[in-house]
């Protein structure tokens, strides 16, 4: 009887403990979703928002060389120095005849890149249908979302209708082509990867023969002799027969007739006189960078050392006797002053492209240096594809060309300039430019990256290598050509 009571309650109570067991479990899932709502709430009021991409106007730069001129065409060009946190939909530039600050608005070209998802791209730009003599306007631009950004405004006058085209004939002024060593007549003459060409006022071409560790000289009725180094490399200074070279490099010849070699793998400069006396110039022998005298005969004091150098290359003098040195492997340019002092005038030993003034400007492998009639330094920055211009107050500034522009001016080896003031470029990619006061950059001879050994019309001759360049009063143009182990002659006939 208590049994079945018992059963029945528990079979009452059955129904009652899964209803409650079931608001119970409501009740839970009431709280989880409640908790859950609320931690949701609370990171969503605690997640850091995910920043705004604020897009500006691009920045550009108009390259400041017009190249290629005619009396109806011309070709410019700009680099994109920033994008603006946006995408370029177009660029070039835009130019007129008129309007002093052109916009898109103006004649415009709109160009691919190069060079594209590096820091800096650049583009090329040809304009043609231009009128002849004529005076133009011109800057770089790019456009985003944002709106168009415009680089510095270039000018340029185009060519008289039917003007004459300059003649421009390249010849080999000696050696074979064959490497060697072999005195004599020009056209017979051997030499084995010359690297550097001077000219005096005489018209004799002087050669660094550098696998030789020779000096030699192109006399003006075109005999080739030895006048410095014994083909054996090493660092002897004396008579000239006796004396030795390492790997010579850039020379220059002042008005007494001394010429200064840069003795490249001995980090020095060297002198040798016109009675056949070589001495060391400049420099100790070991590879360093540090200012002071050029030798102990200029010490000044117990601190005082002398300078030292680092494959130094290129050489240049002015005026007033000072030689400038583009001292390669410290990145820096040198002046050794008439008071036999050397010091720094622009660079730091550290590689990189920066305009600054002195010391706080950057170059990475400067190869040749010429000096105007003002005082002004020209380099060709050969790791930064540009040409650099240091002003007589010590100020750096990049003319053209930089690290992501090799097609414009490629590797620059050497640079030499003439009387009126326009500047001539050896570029190791195979060409020779001519770069004028107006800012015409003029491609004289040779091909980008077309090595070979031809004579003839400036845009059929090729070259191997060009160090070296050298221009005499005449207006002559001497290259050393290295892996050609040759000198070529260029001759430019004015068009009629």
């Amino acid at each position: 009887m208590i049994t079945n009571t018992l059963s029945g309650m528990v079979k009452n109570l059955r129904p009652l403990f899964f209803i409650c067991m079931r608001i119970s479990y409501l009740r839970n899932i009431s709280f989880f979703l409640f908790g859950l709502v609320a931690v949701m709430f609370s990171a969503s009021c605690t997640k850091t928002p995910t920043p705004q991409i604020i897009v500006v106007i691009p920045t550009v730069s108009t390259i400041k060389v017009i190249e290629n001129l005619t009396d109806t065409s011309a070709q410019s060009g700009g680099v994109i120095l920033s994008a603006g946190n946006g995408a370029i939909k177009t660029n070039g530039v835009c130019y007129s005849a008129t309007d002093q600050t052109p916009t898109v608005a103006d004649s415009k070209t709109s160009d691919s890149v190069y060079n594209p998802g590096t820091s800096v791209t650049a583009f090329t730009s040809h304009m043609h249908g231009l009128t002849p003599g004529t005076k133009y306007y011109l800057r770089g631009y790019a456009t985003n979302s944002a709106g168009t950004g415009y680089g510095s405004v270039v000018t340029f006058t185009t060519l008289a209708l039917n003007a004459g085209t300059n003649i421009v004939s390249v010849s080999t002024f000696a050696g074979t082509g064959v490497a060697g060593y072999m005195d004599g007549g020009a056209s017979s003459a051997l030499f084995n990867n010359p690297e550097g060409v001077a000219v005096d006022t005489k018209g004799n071409v002087y050669v660094s023969d550098s696998f030789n560790d020779l000096v030699r000289e192109i006399s003006s009725t075109g005999n080739v002799t030895t006048i410095a180094g014994n083909q054996s490399a090493g660092l002897v200074n004396g008579p000239a027969i006796t004396s030795e070279f390492y790997a010579p490099s850039g020379e220059v010849v002042d008005a007494a007739g001394n010429l200064y070699v840069s003795d490249q793998g001995n980090n020095v400069i060297r002198k040798i006189t016109p009675a056949g006396v070589v001495t060391t110039f400049a420099g100790t022998g070991a590879a360093g960078y540090r200012n002071g005298a050029v030798d102990s005969a200029h010490l000044t004091g117990a601190s005082d050392s002398l300078a030292k150098f680092d494959s130094p290359q290129g050489l240049c003098i002015d005026a007033s006797g000072n030689i400038y040195v583009a001292d390669r492997g410290n990145n820096v340019i040198r002046e050794i002053m008439p008071n036999g002092r050397t010091k720094t005038i622009a660079g730091n030993k550290v590689k990189g492209f920066i305009d600054a003034t002195d010391e706080a400007a950057f170059f990475d492998n400067p190869t040749g240096v010429a000096v105007d009639s003002k005082g002004n330094v020209w380099v060709t920055d050969q790791g930064n594809s540009a040409l650099r211009e240091i002003s007589t107050t010590g100020i750096v500034t990049t003319i053209f060309g930089s690290p992501n522009q090799e097609n414009l001016l490629g590797y620059p080896s050497a640079i030499t300039i003439d009387t009126q003031g326009n500047l001539y470029i050896a570029d190791e990619s195979g060409r020779i430019f001519e770069y004028t006061t107006s800012g015409v950059l003029n491609l004289l001879a040779g091909a980008l990256n077309g090595a070979g050994l031809n004579n003839g019309a400036g845009g059929t001759a090729l070259f191997n290598y060009p160090q070296s360049i050298a221009i005499d009063g005449s207006g002559n143009i001497y290259v050393a050509d290295q892996y050609n182990n040759c000198i070529r002659k260029i001759t430019v006939t004015p068009g009629i």
